[in-house]
């Protein structure tokens, strides 16, 4: 009998993909979203138990990220009515570099279930899908100024192995640290951009009080500035600056490089700029 698993952030940047792979093979999945019925949701863990009853594995992926202060808890409680449940499998999307996240897999991994741990850099789809891609089309992109490079990673990589950790029982109680095969600084990855689509992107570095000042007078709520602050001045203090082979050992092949996301991604046109009103 195929596991039933349930998928927490099903309609996120990673979720969506485990699901498509899942789908296509016809493994019996159920989605775990506030739009979802029965619906989940992080603040509301008086309804986990009915979306959780009867699937044998979860993928988790906490939202906004696992650096919020309430991550610890929510995990910790999120495993609680797993192991109720009799769930067998738990895998966790982590990050890089944040103690908060280390903790949260700390839960996990004494959890007495099985478990495979994801800790990864910065996504590449930042770039196409996320918090960057709103700049790249409106122009100027503002950035804070940090002299850390991140070794950015491939989202459809990270689905890859998050499918296979959910599917058979090769990571079974593994830890991999995930990276892309080389460092880029973002002004660098910016400008690439730029030039694989033929378009001028203009590019403005602020120090970083002066960056999070101008997300508050965009309207940007208060926890939305309070993580993006956490990420710039902790996560990318230089302590991610390196490259590791574990999603290359793990896959059995090559992770997917940056300038080939580059490339792939033009071709969607999801970065062509509006044509300006003459």
């Amino acid at each position: 009998m195929k596991p039933f698993t349930l998928i927490i952030g099903s309609s996120g940047k990673t979720g969506f993909r485990i699901l498509s792979r899942l789908k296509q093979l016809d493994y019996p999945v159920r989605l775990g979203s506030r739009n979802a019925k029965p619906s989940f949701d992080w603040l509301k863990p008086e309804n986990w138990e009915s979306v959780i009853q009867g699937v044998t594995q979860v993928y988790i992926s906490f939202q906004p990220d696992l650096a919020v202060p309430s991550s610890l808890a929510s995990i910790q409680q999120l495993v609680d009515v797993c192991k109720k449940n009799q769930v067998k499998r738990l895998v966790l999307l982590s990050g890089r570099g944040e103690p908060e996240a280390r903790a949260c897999e700390q839960v996990v991994q004494n959890s007495g279930l099985e478990w495979t741990i994801l800790r990864a850099s910065w996504f590449f789809q930042n770039f196409s899908e996320g918090m960057f891609l709103d700049q790249i089309l409106g122009g100027p992109v503002l950035f804070p100024r940090v002299s850390a490079s991140e070794p950015f990673v491939d989202l459809d990589d990270l689905a890859d192995l998050a499918f296979e950790s959910l599917i058979t029982d090769k990571h079974r109680n593994r830890l991999y640290e995930l990276t892309g095969p080389e460092l880029w600084n973002f002004k660098d990855a910016f400008q690439t951009i730029a030039e694989v689509t033929n378009q001028i992107i203009p590019f403005e570095e602020l120090p970083l009080d002066d960056y999070i000042q101008t997300l508050k007078e965009w309207g940007l709520p208060e926890d939305t500035t309070w993580l993006i602050n956490y990420l710039f001045r902790t996560v990318l203090d230089g302590r991610n600056e390196s490259v590791v082979k574990d999603l290359e050992l793990a896959l059995g092949r090559k992770p997917k490089d940056f300038r080939t996301y580059v490339k792939e991604t033009a071709e969607t046109g999801i970065w062509k700029l509006p044509e300006k009103a003459i």
